[in-house]
């Protein structure tokens, strides 16, 4: 299809009739002339009074319109489906109209440059030399402008980003910003901002301000105006044409502050939802998705937040694992029964495919989460393992799956860790749930946990055979199926090889084995009867881990306790005489909720 010329609205220059006009080859103007013709329009043009767009490559690969050295002079309303955007060259009818362009404040400068000679920290006026070591600073797409002209001209350039969020460029500014690290054309810290630049033998000295990025001397320093505005009122916008909805802009910040929005991608979106139903919005790749593509982003980010390594990952299937983290630095000594944190970024993939809450505002955050430290029984010799000594904290966890009330974070990206991988371990070991008051070597200690809850208990009655606990043992389990016992066979093997432990694993969905309960092996005597250890509350200290409703806490109301309706195991052994535990109260049976 052609444009027509058979405006009678347009000038003695010749007419022309579009869909979309855009004013202004900034990178916000060819993202929306990009993403509106691959979404369906057919007649999109830019006008540009230069004689260059800020990424000419992306013309001739999209197949751009563009007229250089177009001045728009006006744009008014044409009829109540139209307007007319008129230049000193042509008139041009359109179904809407974008602004663009922008006027940049030549005076703008930061204050931490002080007096620093213009001739070598300005504006990105001056020509660039193959030799030259160039640095850009700015967080906009102004900056990505800056960037790859410096890079056009042959120069070695770096764009200190200072909190560059890749969602908040135009999509054309993100593609190339991926495009100049890809082809190593430029070189992009994400995280780092200057802090000072300083005048060294007639060279500019950056001061980056922190330990990641060193104090760096360059040829030349080009800042990136945040001060700018889209000129609407240059461009001769009537008060008509302003009213009709027709007519919009884009720009970028002003002041210092960064646009709420990604500039081209939200703004075309809006546009071709407004005035285009037949355009595909879903041809527009979201600003998360963008993100994502930022590899160097993430490094960034991991090498910023990480502080550990994954040195071991051993599926017990694919939805429970046993992992080992050393951190880089500091002890791991913790007393078993204790929990770290563990934390991964936003910005990691997930194994599933539900989505964050609020992902565009948290990406670059840390998901966090405490577990309790776990421990493997044996070491590579057989003999009982001493985890103090190993320089790393052993984990058991299971990925919890997405549900319409609740989108987990950690464990969905923790499912695509590997050895080797990098991640979070807080700074310190804590908890209270220890063996602390287990005094007698000879009196009996029972672990009672349901999944994962076991963790604890695995470091607990290695550290209390270690030490020469002689009386008995027992450490019972619930779990759907025989592949969710992760620690079955050092279970079985430790029971083997000491006699006053005893191992109870209570699959409770296999079809060949009874369906059991933590609280049957109390309420059927399993302990007396089977395992022959007497449940003395004067002698006996009872460990619960994992679901709420199994430790089965009592609630008090109006002053009264008063016990859940399932009957768990807290209640079970108070009957028999058994006390829970607190800060102040001392007693026999202790518990840790796993949430």
């Amino acid at each position: 299809m052609s444009p027509s010329s058979t405006d009678p609205a347009a000038s003695s220059a010749g007419s022309l009739t579009y869909d979309l006009v855009i004013v202004g080859g900034t990178a916000a103007g060819l993202s929306v002339a990009i993403s509106s013709q691959r979404s369906g329009l057919k007649l999109v043009r830019i006008v540009e009074s230069g004689d260059r767009v800020a990424f000419g490559e992306l013309v001739g690969e999209n197949r751009l319109d563009v007229g250089y050295g177009e001045t728009v002079t006006s744009i008014d309303v044409l009829d109540e489906e139209s307007l007319v955007v008129t230049t000193d060259r042509l008139a041009y009818r359109t179904r809407a109209a974008l602004v663009a362009d922008r006027s940049i404040d030549e005076s703008w400068t930061s204050s931490w440059v002080g007096s620093h000679p213009r001739v070598r920290v300005g504006l990105g006026d001056t020509p660039f030399g193959e030799d030259d070591d160039v640095l850009v600073i700015g967080h906009t797409d102004t900056a990505v402008e800056l960037t790859a002209e410096v890079a056009e001209q042959g120069a070695r350039v770096v764009l200190a980003g200072g909190g560059l969020d890749p969602t908040l460029l135009s999509p054309a500014g993100d593609n190339v910003l991926r495009r100049l690290e890809r082809e190593r054309r430029a070189t992009v810290l994400y995280r780092s901002q200057p802090s000072a630049v300083a005048d060294v033998d007639g060279f500019p000295m950056v001061d980056f301000g922190d330990r990641r990025t060193p104090d760096l001397q360059f040829d030349h320093v080009v800042l990136a105006p945040t001060r700018r505005t889209t000129a609407m009122d240059t461009n001769g916008v009537t008060e008509a044409a302003a009213a009709s909805g027709r007519v919009w802009s884009v720009g970028d910040p002003t002041g210092d502050e960064v646009v709420p929005t990604a500039p081209g991608h939200a703004v075309g979106a809006a546009i071709a939802e407004a005035l285009f139903p037949e355009v595909d919005l879903s041809q527009m790749v979201s600003p998360a998705e963008r993100r994502r593509r930022h590899t160097a982003a993430i490094d960034e980010l991991r090498d910023e937040h990480y502080n550990a390594t994954i040195t071991h990952f051993e599926p017990t299937h694919s939805d429970l694992w046993v992992l080992r983290v050393q951190p880089d630095h500091g002890e791991t000594n913790y007393l078993p029964g204790q929990y770290a944190t563990l934390g991964l970024g936003f910005w990691e993939d997930r194994v599933d495919d539900a989505t964050d809450p609020k992902l565009d505002e948290r990406w670059d955050k840390l998901i966090r989460r405490s577990y309790s430290i776990s421990s493997r029984m044996f070491d590579e010799h057989g003999y009982l393992v001493d985890e103090g000594s190993l320089g790393e904290l052993e984990f058991y966890i299971v990925l919890v799956p997405p549900t319409p009330d609740n989108v987990p974070g950690l464990t969905p990206r923790l499912a695509l860790k590997r050895p080797g991988d990098r991640i979070y371990l807080g700074p310190k070991v804590t908890g209270r749930y220890t063996l602390a008051d287990v005094t007698d070597p000879t009196g009996t200690v029972v672990f009672l946990s349901t999944g994962t809850g076991e963790a604890p208990h695995n470091a607990m009655a290695i550290e209390l055979l270690r030490k020469g606990h002689v009386g008995p043992i027992v450490a019972a389990v619930t779990a759907r199926r025989w592949a969710d016992f992760g620690y079955l066979e050092q279970h079985r093997t430790l029971a083997e090889r000491y006699p006053n432990y005893h191992y109870v694993p209570l699959p409770t969905r296999e079809d060949d084995v009874p369906k059991r309960y933590l609280q049957s092996l109390i309420t059927d005597d399993v302990f007396g009867s089977e395992l022959g250890v007497d449940l003395d509350p004067e002698r006996t200290h009872v460990y619960l881990c994992g679901n709420p409703a199994m430790i089965g806490l009592p609630e008090t109301v109006d002053g009264e306790e008063r016990w859940p309706e399932t009957v768990g195991v807290v209640q079970l052994l108070s009957e028999r005489g058994f006390t829970i535990h607190k800060r102040n109260q001392p007693g026999n049976i202790h518990f840790e909720e796993y949430w």
